[in-house]
């Protein structure tokens, strides 16, 4: 595969490949948080490793696609350890591939969750019966119910307009002077992103319990 791309030019690697599921922390075995490590996290650094070669050679560019779910969390904390886990390798990346011309970026999408489906609806039972009897034993099917009911209400509300996604992508390839972040997300979800970044937070985990609560 290298030997075939060393002959034509290598400029560009996006790394878009991802899964998300939801559900509170001891609700998921360790092996669905190693599949998500494995999936999200240490996929993205495989594929970076194996082209990193050929970028360095034809200065070409690296994309990862991140999320604002990296800045917080509201029932998907699997997904969003991974996605700041990303965050995190490629601002070490961006800055060690500066004196080779390499140039990296980084997308962050809001809710796009009706564009992509990387995360279907979930049903209380199908929650319910992937517990423990130790998860169980703490918790009530009419728990699980109600946060069900919240996260698919997100799901509901995800924007349908991918291309917003795509564009960005497609800037980060192609600029003369590209971002290091692209944040595509709707107002309220900067908002949230602008509290995380510059509030204690004290003042972060109230805004999150308050729409948890509700």
């Amino acid at each position: 595969l290298l030997s075939h791309f060393s002959s034509i030019g290598f400029w560009g690697l996006v790394n878009n490949a991802g899964i998300s599921t939801f559900g509170e922390t001891g609700w998921l075995p360790m092996e669905t948080y190693e599949k998500f490590a494995d999936v999200n996290l240490l996929g993205s650094i495989r594929t970076t490793l194996a082209f990193l070669p050929l970028l360095r050679k034809y200065k070409g560019r690296i994309v990862f696609m991140s999320s604002i779910i990296a800045y917080f969390t509201l029932g998907n904390g699997i997904y969003s350890m991974t996605k700041a886990a990303i965050e995190k390798f490629c601002d070490a990346l961006r800055l060690e591939m500066k004196k080779f011309g390499v140039q990296v970026c980084i997308i962050q999408p809001g809710n796009y969750a009706r564009s992509t489906k990387i995360q279907p609806p979930l049903s209380a039972e199908e929650i319910w019966s992937e517990l423990s009897e130790e998860e169980k034993a703490v918790y009530n099917k009419e728990y699980v119910q109600e946060r069900a009911n919240f996260f698919n209400s997100i799901l509901s509300e995800g924007s349908t307009n991918g291309s917003e996604v795509v564009d960005a992508m497609v800037d980060a390839l192609t600029s003369p002077a590209p971002k290091a972040r692209y944040m595509v997300a709707k107002l309220k979800e900067k908002v949230l992103v602008f509290v995380c970044a510059l509030f204690p937070t004290v003042v972060m985990d109230s805004v999150l319990s308050y729409a948890l609560s509700k």
